[in-house]
């Protein structure tokens, strides 16, 4: 028995770009940082939750770019003279990244705790139902 790759089985037609979408996000160099949480929140709505402590809303940008969620992080470095006997906690800036699906929109973001939520929603296409007439040749 042969083993097909998602985006190249008969019955999925036109989803080759699948397989290289999937590819593609597991090369997206996300290291973790900032660590996150993804949730359900009703049957189509989720939410996204990063850690962001010590980031101010000023810090961070959110941005939708071809279909991808793109949320950063850049703190400013206010450690001018100032002497550190331990820096244990790091000022560094982040880059994380979310595939969205098509109908999935970005609703809003709030900051609370040091956390950062972003709501989304997916909207349910409408059911389309189209009968081919069949022409004698």
């Amino acid at each position: 028995m042969t083993k097909l790759a998602l985006g190249t089985h008969p019955f999925l037609l036109g989803f080759e770009q699948l397989e290289r979408l999937v590819e593609r996000t597991a090369k997206s160099g996300n290291d973790g940082y900032p660590p996150y949480n993804i949730e359900q929140t009703s049957e189509n709505s989720y939410r996204i939750t990063l850690a962001v402590a010590g980031f101010a809303e000023k810090d961070l940008a959110i941005t939708v770019e071809d279909s991808s969620l793109v949320i950063r992080g850049r703190q400013s470095d206010d450690s001018e003279g100032r002497v550190f006997l331990h820096r244990g906690i790091a000022a560094r800036q982040f880059q994380r990244s979310f595939v969205l699906a098509d109908g999935v929109d970005v609703g809003e973001a709030v900051m609370e705790n040091g956390l950062l939520h972003v709501d989304l929603t997916r909207a349910i296409p409408e059911r389309i139902i189209q009968t081919i007439k069949i022409k004698k040749g």
